[in-house]
């Protein structure tokens, strides 16, 4: 019999009532699934033999030890698993579970039907305009503030873009300090070294109310990514096992671009995914049994002519329904999907590769979206402008994917009878009672005639963008904080900052 991961395990929450959760998207719409049963099947077979046979590595002591201790074979830093006893592991795994935000109304729920969204995700460079140039702690804050700002985004992020001009050994304070004080929303965690984990961690607990508070109800997700092909760094396995040990939920992500770091048919790069992601995942229930965790998947390919890394791709887009098929199979939630793109700026190249992965993440039902506002340049860069374009879009997928609701009032049978034959509905009393709120009204896009544009300005996409951001900025209105959990919080960051050095 197939096991892809079709699992009969209880369906766990990592808390006995639901967080309120107010605003988040639920998408209804059915799953579009790619996968027959015959090729889930020798996708399954794939796996098993990766694990059995080639092995995955772990360049951390204490997971070596676990893994021997459980009786799996271990030679080096190289693991040989039993399938069987890594699916018993997959199954301790929570299939849903919350994740809390300072502010419950923007509290978020993780599996099944809810997905929610982040912003831009490791940028080392900004685009403003016609500038690209070096990130800074004062363009974190700003898309930090952005994402606040947006209620189509539920979280801001983690390292929405690297403040380059903030010590090394300490930035991550700082980042830290910003998500939690600029948004009440959900933030991601750093994971540079396990020195780094603890300070999210005990930063959260300063502003949650102690350990016991963010193990009953995560306060934060963090990104592991696997060193593809095959390999666990132990920089990202410390961090896993801080987070994991306080009941934070880990992002375990095979990095994978066909071509470079699998071969290059999408198969191969599913099975050593499947591989790669059920590893990870099997080790954080060794570490703690039912810990929460995200089945994480970052798919892409490059150009086979100059070698470099390629988004919103046609192959991406197949390789991320097919994820969303195989992670429902194991029970877990996924992450996947966001506004991707190759392009330099904000331009057409960047709206339709965006769109080219975010609506297969629609489609796919992703439960956490990473990138989702402000991805240019293959990851190098963090754009205002973009981020402007990429909320339009989601905006649109939602609308796009909330389901019609067919009754008599939607029907406007007497709308007919009012308007008769041959008549016009502007004025009729169906259109007056619903003309504010019937169709999706851009945040960006323009509607003008001709003439009207020009008298306007006549901008571009990129320029009515950069309008848009710079007066969203200035409706921004921080979220209120307590004044002795802000003091706590900075004491400890001007500590933690002297200890380290910086």
């Amino acid at each position: 019999m197939m096991r892809l991961g079709c699992r009969s395990a209880p369906v766990k929450q990592n808390r006995q009532d639901p967080v309120q959760e107010v605003g988040m998207f639920r998408n209804k719409m059915p799953r579009y699934e790619i996968l027959s049963e015959d090729a889930m099947s020798k996708l399954d077979a794939g796996w098993r033999r990766i694990v059995t046979e080639i092995g995955v590595e772990f360049d951390s002591e204490r997971a070596l030890t676990l893994f021997r201790e459980a009786g799996q074979k271990v030679e080096g830093q190289n693991v040989f698993f039993d399938p069987e006893w890594i699916l018993e592991q997959v199954a301790l795994a929570p299939r849903e579970f919350d994740v809390q935000a300072r502010n419950p109304e923007h509290s978020i729920h993780i599996g099944g039907d809810a997905m929610a969204f982040g912003a831009v995700y490791g940028p080392p460079f900004v685009r403003e305009g016609d500038v690209r140039r070096d990130a800074t702690m004062n363009d974190f804050e700003r898309f930090a503030k952005l994402a606040q700002v947006f209620p189509v985004l539920d979280s801001a992020g983690g390292v929405i873009c690297e403040p380059n001009d903030t010590p090394l050994d300490s930035r991550h304070l700082d980042m830290t300090y910003a998500l939690q004080t600029l948004t009440d929303k959900v933030y991601m965690g750093n994971v540079v070294s396990g020195v780094n984990a603890r300070d999210t961690i005990r930063m959260g607990e300063i502003l949650f109310g102690g350990r016991e508070a963010i193990e009953q109800t995560p306060v934060s997700i963090s990104l592991i990514n696997c060193n593809s092909p095959l390999h666990w760094d132990d920089r990202m396995l410390e961090s896993l096992f801080e987070y994991t040990l306080a009941g934070q939920p880990c992002v375990v992500t095979p990095f994978i671009l066909m071509g470079a770091m699998s071969p290059v048919t999408i198969p191969a790069a599913l099975v050593q995914q499947i591989a790669e992601a059920l590893t990870g995942i099997a080790l954080t229930q060794l570490i703690r049994p039912g810990a929460p965790v995200i089945f994480g998947s970052f798919l892409s390919n490059i150009d086979m002519q100059s070698g470099s890394p390629t988004f919103g791709t046609p192959e991406s887009g197949i390789g991320l329904l097919c994820t969303g098929q195989i992670a429902r199979h194991f029970g877990l939630p996924f992450r996947s999907g966001g506004g991707l793109t190759s392009s330099q700026v904000a331009d057409a190249q960047a709206g339709y590769e965006a769109l080219m992965t975010m609506l297969p993440t629609f489609l796919a039902g992703a439960n956490w979206v990473m990138h989702s506002a402000g991805w240019l340049e293959g990851g190098l860069v963090a754009g205002f402008e973009k981020f402007i374009v990429d909320v339009e879009i989601l905006q649109m997928m939602q609308a796009e994917f909330t389901p019609l609701e067919i009754d008599e009032d939607s029907l406007a049978f007497g709308a007919h009878l009012e308007v008769g034959h041959g008549g016009h509905f502007l004025g009729a009393m169906h259109t007056m009672e619903r003309f504010r709120t019937c169709f999706y009204r851009p945040l960006l896009s323009s509607s003008e005639n001709y003439e009207r544009w020009m008298r306007n300005g006549s901008l571009d996409t990129n320029a009515r963008a950069s309008k848009t951001y710079q007066a969203k900025l200035e409706e921004y209105v921080a979220p209120p904080l307590d004044d002795a959990v802000r003091l706590e919080l900075e004491e400890y960051v001007v500590r933690r900052r002297a200890e380290l050095g910086d």
